[in-house]
């Protein structure tokens, strides 16, 4: 399994010559300076993780493994990595080596999850989902609510426990709530405004809704292009005004182009989740080995 599903997708392994590397949002590489961009960058990315290369080592060794030399390279070596992450939200030309199979995603909602009521009136709904952890966007929030002020739309602001939701004002037309389930609410939006984390972006994929996504760090600006080149909504800065970021939601609002390639994504997706993928690959391996 993946040390950190939420960002798996983006450090299975490196990258081929003339691809992204992993985690920046970085155009693709172009001749030799290029390639070795992604070569340092990779480098950079992948050594803060080796910082628990000696507890990964001393878990192997508990089980009977030998040890590796830094921890992505134990992605490199297992019978099996079960990537829980839709294939789809990968780029459709990247090639994995047999050993990674992919089992789709885990869509529980979390236990703190509320269903709330929603705002009043038959407008399309935007549902606003940043990160659940703190990462200094009360700020962010706070647009986001004006500009769907702006807009003729209902917003559903979730602010996450790290946020209060006193602190988020916002006009008649918006609700803010610490949390909401988002299996309940995203079926019924129009639009997910969002940080681009990857579960956030997986739940309204799966639900076949569009997003304008605003990533503030960590693997978000990948997930976000992953997005963008999938035709599944837009990418703007976390700083963005609020009338840039109500411009954003218009635009994915009005063109029913990313509806489209969300719902092609939802599909994709479904087919994945058909059976527990998971489950079977690890059946596979128990029933080989009896």
């Amino acid at each position: 399994m993946c040390p950190s599903p939420r960002s798996c997708t983006g450090s299975i392994r490196s990258r081929p010559r003339g691809r992204r590397p992993s985690a920046p949002d970085l155009p693709p590489a172009r001749g030799p300076i290029g390639q070795a961009r992604d070569r340092l960058v990779a480098a950079l990315v992948t050594k803060p993780w080796d910082k628990g290369l000696p507890a990964l080592n001393a878990a192997r060794a508990a089980h009977g493994l030998a040890p590796v030399d830094s921890v992505m390279g134990a992605l490199t070596a297992p019978e099996r990595l079960i990537v829980l992450s839709p294939r789809a939200l990968d780029y459709a030309d990247r090639t994995f080596p047999p050993h990674v199979r992919f089992a789709g995603p885990r869509l529980d909602d979390p236990v703190w999850a509320q269903d709330p009521a929603l705002p009043d009136g038959d407008a399309p709904l935007v549902l606003v989902g940043f990160s659940s952890t703190y990462m200094d966007q009360r700020a962010v929030l706070r647009r986001v609510a004006a500009a769907l002020g702006r807009l003729p739309v209902r917003g559903l602001v979730t602010t996450g426990p790290a946020i209060d939701p006193a602190t988020v004002p916002a006009p008649a037309s918006v609700r803010v709530v610490r949390s909401a389930s988002h299996g309940a609410v995203l079926p019924q939006a129009a639009v997910a405004v969002t940080h681009a984390g990857h579960g956030t972006v997986t739940k309204a994929l799966v639900a076949g809704v569009p997003l304008v996504c605003m990533p503030q760090g960590r693997d978000q600006h990948e997930v976000a292009r992953r997005v963008t080149v999938a035709g599944a909504g837009v990418t703007i800065g976390p700083r963005a005004s609020s009338r840039r970021i109500a411009s954003a939601v218009r635009t994915v609002l009005e063109d029913p182009a990313y509806r489209r390639a969300a719902g092609r994504l939802a599909a994709a997706i479904a087919e994945e989740l058909a059976s527990d993928r998971a489950a079977d690959e690890l059946e596979a391996m128990a029933g080989a080995r009896r």
